[in-house]
């Protein structure tokens, strides 16, 4: 028995909703609406807030590749990621991708992420995401003190947010985490803990935010009261094999410190295995706080104290102020700040030794680790 041919049942397409639609159902004009959708400055908040929820209600969608035909926008955030910096790809990487990603889809915008090495490959990158028309603004990550990425969009014209400062900030939007108040609080805190002699081993010096967690530390000493030593600053730290070598050279000092502050936590992991070799015991033989945050100082032992960033709310927050910028707000207008949370370890408190019992246990150790070595 031969069977019926089954009918294909074809779903009922519906009538795509458009400005008209939504203006009519609204009262408004079509340009009214379009200038609503698009956040343009002259358009009233209660009016964008009307037209938004109409069109979630009736689903309006906007035809991409018209849009862009007409407002010359591609409705898209550029985002170049420097894969030759040490730790550039920390695991918070995540939190603050989704922080930029869902700021952006809450406004119908998408982000267009591009990975280059730095120099010029940055800058071309830049370049012909600008020449593609694959982004209307940028988010300019880990700023330099003097920042290339800033001078090029100047250049061309095309709006940019700094996530952190740069040295000349004329024409500049940002938003950035106080880490020079961290560094303040930091040395406060380990002078409450009776501390007297506190290290700082800062980030490279190409980077803005070194200069700024520098001046922190300063100031902290300052209200502290407590004596500068240019021999207990460190510069040029951004990893674990930086921040050991850097804890090595100050508890060789004639004069060692009980503290050291870290301005980036992934150097001050390093202090860890540089204790480890001398004998010393991380929150009592020698104090460390840092700045960061990063997943894995919650797995030393003991934890990592530091100044933690949410890096979620910094990409949401710096999302929202590129869209502001390239909808035409002005760039000074839009410089935002916040402060870091102290993230409480066990890798601080009150110093066991003075600088000087401290200096007689590490030289008994390295004179231990030289027989052993001469054996």
């Amino acid at each position: 028995m031969v069977s019926a041919p089954v009918q294909k049942i074809r779903p009922v397409r519906r009538e795509r909703v458009t400005i008209s639609h939504l203006a009519d159902a609204l009262g408004l004009t079509k340009g009214t609406v379009s200038r609503a959708l698009n956040g343009y400055p002259d358009i009233s908040d209660g009016t964008r807030q009307r037209v938004r929820k109409q069109a979630e209600v009736m689903g309006y969608r906007p035809l991409a590749h018209a849009q862009a035909i007409r407002t010359g926008r591609s409705r898209a955030l550029g985002l170049v990621l420097q894969t030759d910096i040490p730790g550039a790809q920390r695991p918070f990487l995540s939190e603050f991708l989704a922080g930029l990603t869902s700021a952006a889809s809450a406004e119908n915008w998408t982000l267009t992420v591009a990975t280059s090495a730095g120099g010029q490959e940055m800058l071309n990158t830049i370049n012909r995401l600008v020449d593609e028309r694959k982004a209307d603004g940028f988010i300019l990550p880990r700023t330099f003190a003097d920042d290339p990425r800033m001078k090029l969009l100047r250049s061309l014209d095309v709006p940019f947010v700094l996530y952190g400062r740069v040295s000349d900030p004329r024409g500049c939007a940002w938003f950035d985490i106080l880490g020079e108040n961290a560094m303040r609080d930091a040395v406060q805190r380990l002078a409450d803990h009776g501390h007297t002699r506190i290290g700082f081993v800062n980030g490279g010096l190409e980077y803005n935010f070194s200069h700024l967690r520098e001046e922190g530390f300063r100031a902290g000493m300052s209200q502290a009261g407590l004596t500068m030593d240019p021999a207990l600053l460190i510069d040029g730290a951004m990893t674990m094999e930086a921040g050991e070598e850097a804890a090595e050279r100050l508890l060789a000092q004639p004069k060692p410190p009980t503290a050291i502050v870290y301005a980036v936590d992934l150097a001050a992991l390093g202090a860890y295995t540089t204790a480890s070799r001398l004998g010393l015991e991380i929150g009592t033989d020698l104090s460390i706080i840092s700045y960061d945050g990063i997943p894995e100082g919650n797995w030393a032992s003991p934890p990592l104290t530091t100044f933690q960033v949410d890096s979620r709310a910094a990409g949401e927050r710096l999302t929202k102020l590129v869209i502001r910028r390239i909808r035409g707000a002005d760039a000074e207008s839009l410089r935002e700040t916040a402060e870091a949370t102290l993230k409480l370890g066990g890798s601080d408190g009150p110093p066991r030794h003075t600088s000087a019992q401290l200096r007689q246990r590490v030289l008994g150790k390295t004179e231990n680790i030289s027989q052993m070595g001469g054996t």
